[in-house]
């Protein structure tokens, strides 16, 4: 025992330790997005997350750290994506059958009936509100109904990066007022207040963001110089039904979807119902359509699987007259999220790092100096959570690590936990998608085919709401207060 070599106590990281991997990263970030362009989140922003997690790795084990227990820390981060993984694994497939079905392209017809061009903008935020406040789920918004819009507004002529953002205001203004989503029910649990008196107190701000956001799609749409005429809708139109079966039994698969969201079924095995039913649906109803993709002479039953089953894993890929139908439905399969979820990966790799050797917790403990008033408190906490959601590119991350870093503070300055949870969600549920590198955001591209860096500046409500919450901060607006002497008296007693 006498000759047993003890293990160095860890040394506490300085900040310095924790600035030089963000630095790092950052530069490289901006150095691949200025080098690759769009490109970028198809490799070469997967190499400096996974450079800028060697760094982090080599300061820890610089004060102290292990190889061994940094990596049970990325295996533990990883682990914590594979619910986020399977999710999106189940979407590719979802979106490949239901294009080969028909359900996507039937939306995309109805929706060029009954959307005005001009209201275009202002009804895909509004619609996807709607669907996600009732099942909870952004990404499963996004997915389906925000696809289909997508595929409207390709059809319509309007602008993608601005239908993007439109989809994933609404999506968010949505998931973010539900009861079922599970951001919505982690941010009160983290910071020990009541989810409906979360809700509620979130109106204040939510509200008022939704409705300026909605003006100002309103007003994009009447002074958009959208090429959409009455001709080229019915056109689109016209496409859809030639190549196509269309009918309203083909939406069913995306009744059992909601259906199932709203049951409170998880994502997964939703999503994978949807997707099977797709495939069904696909080979009952469109034979025409699965035949023209059947290879080696197949027919029959035989061709209905094989097709179904490329359509599950890789998608389709039509080659119709029109090159724009051609792009506008030639998607889907498990195999184009690959890419996302190589994206996802390395980002949780490179946050686990930062959380294991204390670099993450360092940051935030600096950022906490000079906060006194309810304004510094609750502006530092939303910028904290946009910075751990840009560093750790995961926006429970976002949502755990300031809450538990912070959940004192606020009681010691006499601030009610609601002021927390309500900033948790300002500034770490909605600043997920706007980062091209997080999961919400990588998701959120891979789902819609529109770079985050293209609709971030769309996405109006994203980008309201936490300006607005701060301002409220600053402005003493719907600061819930609690005496402080009892916290105060809890002190000397544990003293």
């Amino acid at each position: 025992m006498e000759n047993e070599i003890k293990k160095p106590a860890v040394k506490e990281a300085s900040i310095l330790d924790a600035l030089i991997p963000i630095v790092i990263l950052v530069c490289l970030l901006f150095s691949s997005v200025y080098w690759f362009g769009s490109d970028s989140s198809f490799g070469p922003n997967q190499i400096a997350l996974i450079f800028a997690m060697f760094i982090a790795s080599g300061i820890g084990i610089k004060n102290g750290y292990t190889w061994k227990e940094i990596e049970a820390g990325i295996v533990k981060g990883i682990s914590l994506s594979l619910g986020a993984i399977l999710i999106l694994l189940a979407v590719g497939a979802l979106i490949g059958s239901w294009m080969l079905s028909g359900t996507v392209p039937t939306l995309i017809y109805y929706g060029l009936e009954l959307l005005n061009p001009s209201l275009f903008y202002a009804a895909t935020c509004l619609i996807c509100s709607v669907v996600a406040m009732s099942i909870g789920s952004s990404w499963t918004t996004a997915a389906t109904v925000g696809v289909a819009l997508m595929g409207v507004a390709n059809g319509m002529g309007m602008s993608e990066a601005i239908t993007a953002g439109a989809v994933v205001s609404g999506a968010y203004f949505g998931d973010k007022i539900s009861p079922l989503s599970e951001t919505t029910n982690l941010a009160p649990a983290i910071a020990g207040t009541n989810l409906f008196e979360h809700i509620q107190y979130m109106l204040w701000t939510v509200v008022p963001s939704i409705i300026i956001t909605l003006i100002i799609f309103t007003v994009l749409g009447f002074n958009s110089t959208q090429d959409a005429s009455a001709q080229s809708i019915i056109d689109m139109q016209n496409l859809l039904k030639s190549e196509f079966n269309l009918g309203i039994h083909l939406l069913i698969p995306l009744v059992v979807l909601l259906i199932l969201a709203l049951k409170k079924v998880p994502a997964f095995p939703a999503v994978s119902v949807g997707a099977i039913l797709g495939g069904i649906w696909a080979a009952v109803f469109q034979p025409e359509v699965v035949q023209s993709f059947a290879t080696n002479q197949r027919e029959g039953l035989v061709a209905s699987i094989t097709v179904v089953w490329t359509a599950l894993y890789d998608g389709v890929s039509f080659s119709t007259d029109s090159e724009v139908l051609n792009d506008l439905l030639s998607r889907g399969g498990m195999s184009s999220m690959l890419n996302t979820i190589w994206l996802i990966m390395c980002a949780l790799t490179f946050g686990a790092v930062l959380e294991k050797v204390g670099l993450l917790k360092r940051i935030v403990s600096a950022i906490l100096v000079g906060a006194k008033t309810a304004g510094d408190m609750i502006s530092r906490t939303i910028l904290t959570c946009f910075a751990t959601n840009i560093i750790s590119a995961d926006q429970y991350m976002a949502i755990v690590m300031p809450g538990r870093m912070y959940k004192n503070e606020y009681e010691k300055r006499g601030l009610h936990q609601l002021n927390l949870s309500r900033s948790l969600e300002d500034g770490g549920t909605l600043t997920s998608p706007l980062i091209p590198w997080n999961t919400c955001g990588a998701y959120m591209g891979g789902v819609l085919g529109v770079g985050a860096l293209d609709y971030a500046f769309y996405a109006f409500f994203n980008l309201i709401n936490p300006i607005l919450a701060i301002i409220y901060a600053f402005l003493g607006i719907k600061i819930l207060r609690v005496p402080i002497p009892s916290y105060a008296e809890t002190a000397e007693d544990k003293s």
